[in-house]
């Protein structure tokens, strides 16, 4: 399905395609973000999506940004087809998900009814896991698509895992202009200015590590180190409960990491061992760890109804520019106006002490010659270290998925930091089987004859 719902008034000048368009929040911001630079209002947007219904809404929902913002030049066509919404693209942006509410009740409920509290899974845990084997072969799938139908395309991808899915199509689609895109550095940057008491914008800082998990390791105003003032805040009450999990890496480890706590109590062997352990380090629950949180945010009856208000303007999309860095890269690209952004890339010696074949999050600088990775050196060597935990999971996952192999999938259960300090080898390989029949209905056709090899028991 193609159609033209917006009037052309002239040649657009640059083609766009949003892959997953009919998310609820996604590509309406995406939308208005581009729009809000003038050099980018004679857009075209090829607006991609699965389901038909959710496709319809989000060409309702531009056509309102067009009228609301004086955008009268930008213009839209729908497609269910995907290699005929890429031809001729300049930048592809894929937000998917795959599988949807059902595939992540899954990837939490069972977890859970072995021991493994997740909060929202879809980055390490066993649901990070699952989420990697069901999407990746998507992914790499619109990788290839991009290296037939527009190999000069940028891909921007903002779908989870992160780190699991770029590495696994980087390897898909050699030489394909590739980054991963997130919110957790500015926002846990800007987070900390705020805490602070300073302007962003006046704030140097240094940050690099893995998604999810980067590091701040500088972090200053004019002359003045704030170190220090952030390792004594995070030993505060007060916001210690606010953000448990991240202050008491601090508190031990010396450095702030990105990412909100819930996220981050998932990645480690210790906060979230059992019930009352889950108590302690993720009081509030909510963002700060409450388990099973993902079902919250995607558990979306009315979504139906929410669209609809978006789309008649009685929910009206904020015109004003948000922090995503997609806009960002596509203005920088197209007008050679410089931007430093932290992106997701191959790590290929950018960070010294994590692995060369490893997905890091650096910053970049994008300019008209499109994206440069910058050199970091090494990180602290137990930062890197933690990360290379993280690491080991993700390595294991992407070729559990290329492979097509249950082998593999469980021994990259058995890596990972939460299901180890809470499960055997035994019991690890059980869940594993479990999650692998709860997905067939979500996974490859490969899939629907492979079996996890059962052990024997020895102990009494």
């Amino acid at each position: 399905m193609a159609r033209q719902d917006h009037p052309l008034k002239q040649e657009p000048g640059i083609k766009i395609v949003i892959i997953g368009a009919g998310s609820l929040v996604f590509s309406s911001r995406l939308t208005a973000d581009l729009l809000s630079y003038p050099l980018l209002r004679r857009t075209h947007f090829a607006l991609v999506d699965t389901d038909a219904e959710r496709l319809e809404f989000a060409g309702q929902i531009v056509t309102q940004i067009c009228q609301h913002g004086g955008y009268d030049e930008a213009t839209y066509s729908l497609h269910t087809d995907r290699k005929e919404a890429l031809s001729g693209a300049q930048f592809v942006i894929s937000s998917i998900l795959v599988g949807g509410f059902d595939a992540i009740t899954a990837e939490i409920d069972i977890p859970k009814r072995y021991g493994v509290c997740q909060a929202i899974g879809d980055t390490l845990t066993p649901g990070g896991i699952m989420r990697c084997l069901r999407t990746l072969p998507e992914q790499s799938s619109i990788a290839k698509d991009i290296m037939e139908m527009c190999p000069n395309a940028f891909l921007l991808n903002y779908t989870n895992p992160m780190a699991m899915l770029c590495a696994g199509m980087f390897r898909a689609a050699p030489g394909i202009q590739l980054v991963g895109l997130c919110h957790s550095v500015q926002g846990t940057t800007e987070e900390w200015a705020n805490r602070l008491n300073v302007a962003i914008q006046e704030v140097d800082y240094k940050c690099a590590g893995i998604n999810h998990q980067a590091w701040i390791t500088a972090f200053s105003h004019g002359q003045t180190d704030l170190l220090p003032e952030i390792r004594r805040l995070a030993e505060s009450p007060e916001l210690w409960r606010q953000d448990t999990s991240r202050m008491e890496y601090i508190k031990h480890f010396g450095y702030p990491v990105t990412e909100a706590s819930g996220h981050n109590s998932e990645y480690s062997p210790w906060f979230r061992k059992r019930p009352e352990t889950v108590e302690r380090y993720c009081p509030g629950g909510g963002w700060n760890g409450e388990p099973g949180f993902i079902k919250t945010l995607y558990n979306r009856p009315d979504w139906r109804q929410t669209m609809a208000k978006m789309a008649a303007w009685e929910t009206p999309i904020d015109l004003k520019r948000s922090a995503e860095y997609g806009s960002q890269i596509v203005h920088a690209v197209v007008s050679g106006q410089e931007e430093t952004i932290y992106g997701n890339v191959m790590n290929a010696g950018l960070i010294d002490n994590l692995p060369t074949d490893a997905c890091v999050e650096v910053a970049c600088r994008i300019d008209h010659q499109g994206l440069k990775p910058q050199p970091f050196g090494a990180l602290p060597e137990h930062l890197a270290a933690i990360n290379r935990n993280q690491i080991n999971v993700q390595a294991l996952a992407v070729m559990a998925s290329e492979e097509t192999s249950p082998e593999l999938v469980f021994q990259a259960m058995a890596m990972d930091p939460l299901t180890a300090a809470v499960l055997t080898l035994d019991e690890i390989r059980a869940l594993t089987a479990e999650l692998i029949d709860a997905h067939r209905a979500y996974l490859p056709p490969a899939w629907q004859e492979q079996r996890l090899a059962t052990k024997p028991k020895l102990y009494l």
